[in-house]
């Protein structure tokens, strides 16, 4: 489905592979908080089966955008909920909204698959539009609590500490 900005969401298939690393690098190669291992972990979780949701924006027969979402563990064993990251826009096109377009079409595909919540590190300013929260009760142990949001997408709330996948070791 085409956009009101003419950006199409789509499932990846397995041509966007190599334009998925590129836009993500390219993403990625100016952002001061980045070490720069962002497509080296969306490649690690596409190899270990660990890609619940990757979703590439297109503007006509180019990519302009990815994101991806994974799998991750709760200490307190509940289960079903996933974490939002890396998501990418090419330099030339950030701030058209297709980041924006890519969490929406994400988390409207977790909620259809009966998701409890999705967790995400970042800049709270930016995603709390989306209606993520810093909580005391989701916490990523040694990160500013700030930076670590959460949003409920289904249930009650959690009290416990979050791990990623371990292809975030990439």
């Amino acid at each position: 489905m085409t956009s009101s900005t003419g950006i199409t969401v789509q499932a990846e298939v397995a041509d966007d592979v190599a334009a998925i690393h590129s836009l993500t690098a390219q993403a990625f190669e100016n952002v001061p908080y980045s070490d720069q291992r962002e497509p080296l972990i969306v490649d690690a979780l596409r190899d270990q089966q660990a890609l619940t949701l990757s979703l590439v924006a297109h503007a006509g027969d180019e990519r302009v955008g990815h994101i991806a979402f994974s799998p991750v563990t709760l200490s307190d064993g509940a289960s079903g909920w996933f974490g939002l990251g890396p998501v990418s826009v090419l330099p030339s096109r950030q701030g058209e909204g297709i980041g924006s377009e890519l969490v929406l079409a994400g988390l409207e595909q977790l909620k259809a698959r009966g998701a409890q919540g999705c967790v995400l590190l970042g800049d709270p300013n930016w995603y709390k539009r989306f209606g993520f929260v810093a909580t005391p009760l989701v916490r990523l142990p040694g990160v500013p609590a700030e930076y670590f949001q959460a949003l409920l997408l289904s249930g009650e709330w959690p009290d416990a500490d979050v791990h990623y996948h371990p292809a975030f070791n990439a």
